[in-house]
């Protein structure tokens, strides 16, 4: 039986995606596992005051648009279906749960930059992923290591 069996890869459309899901391929393929993607919009925050109006719907529905042209040419990559191709709107540790619990997710794989310092106090997407995961999470290094 093999270890896996569906797999989650939680991307953010940089170009170090592209080795996140070369590793989540090939950990797919050895388990002989189906590949679910996903891409979360984090919603927009304003930091002006109230008094100014500011309607973003236009720029979150472009920012939407992008990501789903960019998942759908990173999942023609390694033949991930349309069905399989997520991109959802809100938190990004809270709506990579959701899927990977109503999809039967059994391993989540993530990008980490392995931060030092400040930012590895204040917590990482891939590190709010892995607390609270239903399921083995795999976090992938991406970036300088050093």
């Amino acid at each position: 039986m093999s270890l896996y069996q569906h797999i989650l890869v939680a991307i953010d459309l940089t170009e170090e995606a592209d080795a996140v899901l070369e590793k989540a391929r090939s950990i797919a393929e050895a388990n002989n596992a189906k590949l679910t993607l996903v891409h979360v919009v984090e919603p927009l925050s304003v930091a002006y005051g109230s008094d100014i109006p500011l309607d973003l719907t236009t720029l979150q529905d472009e920012i939407t648009q992008q990501a789903r042209e960019r998942i759908a040419k990173l999942a023609d990559k390694i033949h991930v279906e349309k069905g399989e191709q997520h991109v959802v709107y809100g938190r990004p540790e809270r709506e990579v749960h959701r899927i990977a619990e109503e999809a039967d997710i059994d391993l989540v794989v993530v990008g980490s930059h392995g931060r030092h310092g400040l930012a590895l106090i204040l917590g990482s997407t891939s590190t709010s992923i892995l607390h609270g995961a239903s399921c083995d999470v795999l976090a992938v290094r991406v970036g300088k290591h050093g």
